[in-house]
């Protein structure tokens, strides 16, 4: 609270004047009112009724347990959390305390330009709130890392000392250790270091040295670089390892044998855990005429991590496998995830199957559960099948594995996809294209090339087919009225679609903006734009406008698939929410032998709220993980070409600089904004565009440009680039630039020029992929 300079006249104020003493505090306590104001005995009782009825007329909120604030109002300081980025790549906060209505701030650079690199999405900081005329803005004062007491760094040695600089490029605690820790160490040694308590104000911080992880130079370094810094667990403790080697394959018993089902599996060439299986056939009921029987097999992870067992304990921990170009830390140890659990070829796997109809519209008809025991026919790539199904005409054609199993699974696989996306194509689902980059490594770890990921009709084929899995799954369980997880996804808000309306302005495309959202929407904008000039910043604007889904124990449906329920049942070997909806069909349909102890338990669906919340944060983690290591390894593949240019586009246009992306490599970096001229440029958020306050000279969002590589730190995974194209000229119907609306630091504001050692501020999620909205549509991905 911020005590006045002067104390206020004893006793009771009116209304006006508690709520001009909030405003000017920014939150407080009944008692911290009341001292202030000097009240005691019944004065007290009368102040607890005016903030009930200042609560209950809409004028005060509460903000922690028993703070109140004014309603729409922010303190002068507070700790908050970066929450979201806007489509020009804005970052918001909003209070830690606050409530899910309270108002959010945008975060603007320091008028002082000391403030460092911004922090990025999920960052929590201490800021500094004013009113501006746009609404609340937040200046950092600090980022507060989450594990402030540890800093992953490299060592850096000379003969007056050895210092540990971080790799966060958020982060900077440079820290200083006794030349005695620093023994066996070597320059360019990656260590953790913890930050020792000490009594100097001034200077580098000392630090004791924890454990080393590896080198910088080591090509593989950028995964556990992630790891580190997003806390991703790794490895298992000796009892999970032991219960992992002790399990056993499921009898029979309880089971239906689907052994005979000629199921297959279809994965990515270097999978190693092979969590469905997949299998169609005409359906001969003659009052399904054309229509078809479709089964997906998923492995039943159940039957070995069962509730309360070390095993399940830390696989809610890890709460899904984290996926690097290098490694995959998984949720569950390998004797289960690429054993007992993987549909390998030709071996007994236990599971719980879904047998699906659909009619000749692809509309499902009915669906039925059972947990069984399968052996997989065939393991197939997506290529291998695709190659297949396209024969030789295409430039495919069949090898040893798919000839055989042609007519028998492959045709009958691909005639029900095509039945089944009737139904998909009528659903209208969002139709947006994440383009995703791959890279290629050589024995060493050493980055061969990166290069697009090709998107087949093999992938979709699975995808739908596991979407209708997923949808199985949340229709049984409801229908049995068992509590499950959701997989949800919320309409976009109005201020988005807002925000979407104002940029299409800007390429003159019709957006009526009071008009609800739907996909059928999206998608008739997309098709328009699609082999247009503007197609790929369309995509990824509308990309930008769609909500984060989420896991929840309520169901608010997903709204790019538009579908009314949605779980997740497909993957349990690499996502815990799908083991708990594996539990929840146990337990609703009496699956397995009785007595089991596998299903879901009353303890599990009191706590579904709180397992809801970890596995949306470990999986906000997972992905922020594998965003960093492919910023690192893109930094390092082009660490070499410093000084080259390339062709790019324009994907964000913030106040301290233009986020582009390299049509080559999708490689996202940042041009300063102090590097764009010798003038000053403003943030001209209705236009998307930073804008020259004497010229007019304009760069837009989606803008093609060709860049100079200036910087390139794998350590960090930062890119640094300059602008070589020439800015656009002045719009002459836009309105005369206003000058000085934002206080800058020298060069032309924004953040401060980053670069000096290596590259920082915020970046935009890498490869095509923006924080919030819908993920890509392969297997293996998240939607």
């Amino acid at each position: 609270m911020t005590k006045s300079t002067q104390r206020p006249p004893a006793g009771l104020p009116d209304k006006d004047t508690l709520i001009a003493f909030l405003r000017e505090a920014g939150t407080a306590e009944k008692a911290d009112i009341a001292r202030h104001f000097g009240l005691k005995g019944n004065e007290r009782r009368m102040l607890r009724e005016m903030i009930r009825e200042l609560e209950a007329d809409g004028k005060l909120g509460k903000r922690g347990r028993k703070g109140f604030s004014e309603v729409g109002a922010l303190p002068p300081v507070g700790v908050a959390d970066v929450i979201e980025r806007d489509i020009d790549g804005e970052l918001y906060v909003r209070l830690v305390e606050a409530s899910a209505d309270a108002p959010r701030a945008v975060l603007v650079p320091d008028k002082t330009g000391k403030t460092g690199p911004a922090p990025g999405l999920g960052a929590r900081v201490l800021a500094k709130f004013t009113r501006g005329e746009d609404g609340w803005e937040a200046r950092v004062v600090k980022v507060l890392d989450t594990d402030a007491n540890r800093v992953l760094g490299v060592i850096r040695k000379s003969n007056k000392e050895v210092r540990v600089e971080p790799v966060d490029r958020r982060s900077k605690d440079v820290l200083l250790v006794p030349h005695a820790q620093a023994e066996g160490l070597r320059d360019g040694d990656l260590v953790v270091a913890a930050i020792e308590k000490g009594d100097q104000r001034y200077g580098p911080k000392r630090g004791k040295i924890l454990e080393k992880i590896g080198r910088e130079d080591d090509p593989r370094a950028a995964s556990l670089i992630a790891i580190a810094t997003h806390n991703v667990p790794m490895g298992f403790s000796e009892a999970v390892e032991k219960e992992a080697e002790d399990q056993e394959l499921p009898s029979l018993k309880g089971r239906e044998d689907l052994r005979d089902l000629p199921l297959i599996t279809i994965d990515p060439a270097d999978a190693r855990d092979h969590d469905d299986a997949v299998y169609a056939m005409r359906d001969e009921d003659p009052r399904n005429a054309d229509g078809w029987i479709v089964w997906v097999a998923i492995a039943d992870v159940a039957a070995y991590v069962r509730p309360g067992t070390n095993l399940d304990r830390e696989a809610r921990d890890k709460g899904n496998s984290t996926y690097f170009p290098d490694r995959v830390e998984p949720m569950l140890p390998e004797r289960l995830s690429n054993g007992l659990c993987s549909l390998k070829q030709g071996e007994n796997r236990a599971c719980i199957a879904v047998r699906m109809v659909f009619d000749k519209d692809g509309r499902k008809t009915g669906h039925k559960f059972v947990r069984g025991l399968m052996r997989s026919q065939a393991k197939l790539s997506y290529e291998q099948a695709q190659a297949a199904i396209d024969g030789v005409e295409k430039g495919g054609g069949t090898d040893d594995t798919t000839g055989p199993i042609m007519e028998a699974i492959l045709y009958p696989l691909w005639n029900a996809y095509r039945t089944m996306l009737k139904g998909r194509l009528k659903r209208s689902p969002l139709a947006i294209e994440s383009p995703e980059r791959r890279i290629r490594m050589n024995p060493e770890g050493q980055i061969i090339s990166i290069e697009p990921r090709v998107s087949l009709e093999a992938h979709r084929l699975i995808e739908e087919m596991m979407i209708q899995a997923n949808v199985c799954a949340a229709e049984t369980l409801e229908q049995k009225r068992t509590p499950l997880l959701y997989r949800v996804h919320d309409a976009p808000s109005q201020e988005k679609l807002f925000n979407l309306g104002d940029f299409l302005q800007t390429i003159d495309k019709p957006w009526t903006k009071g008009e609800p959202a739907t996909t059928k929407r999206f998608n008739k904008l997309l098709d328009e734009t699609r082999d247009g000039l503007h197609a790929e910043v369309v995509n990824e604007v509308v990309l930008r406008t769609q909500m984060q889904a989420v896991y929840s124990a309520e169901n608010v449906g997903h709204f790019g698939l538009n579908l009314d329920r949605y779980a997740h049942f497909t993957s349990p070997i690499r996502r815990y929410s799908d083991l708990i909806v594996h539990r929840g069909l146990i337990r609703a349909l009496g699956l397995g032998p009785k007595g089991n102890q596998d299903g879901l338990t009353d303890r599990e669906i009191a706590e579904l709220p709180s397992i809801a919340e970890q596995v949306t944060m470990t999986e906000r983690r997972s992905m922020a993980a594998e965003r960093g290591a492919m910023d690192r390894y893109m930094a390092a593949f082009l660490q070499e070409r410093i000084g080259a240019t390339f062709p790019a586009r324009i994907t964000g246009v913030t106040r301290f600089g233009l986020f582009v992306r390299l049509e080559e490599t999708g490689a996202d970096g940042l041009v300063p904004v102090s590097s764009l001229g010798g003038e000053y440029f403003h943030h001209d958020d209705k236009s998307h565009a930073l804008v020259g306050e004497r010229s007019g000279s304009r760069w837009t969002l989606g803008r093609t440009v060709e860049v100079k590589l200036r910087e390139a730190t794998p350590i960090t995974g930062g890119l640094v680039f300059e602008m070589l194209s020439e800015p656009s000229p002045r719009d002459p119907n836009a309105p005369a630039p206003r000058l000085g609306v934002r206080a800058r630091g020298p060069g032309g504001g924004g953040f401060p020029k980053r670069g000096d050692k290596r590259p920082g501020g915020p970046k935009p999620p890498s490869g095509g992929r923006p924080s919030g909205g819908m993920k890509g549509v392969r297997k293996g991905k998240r939607r």
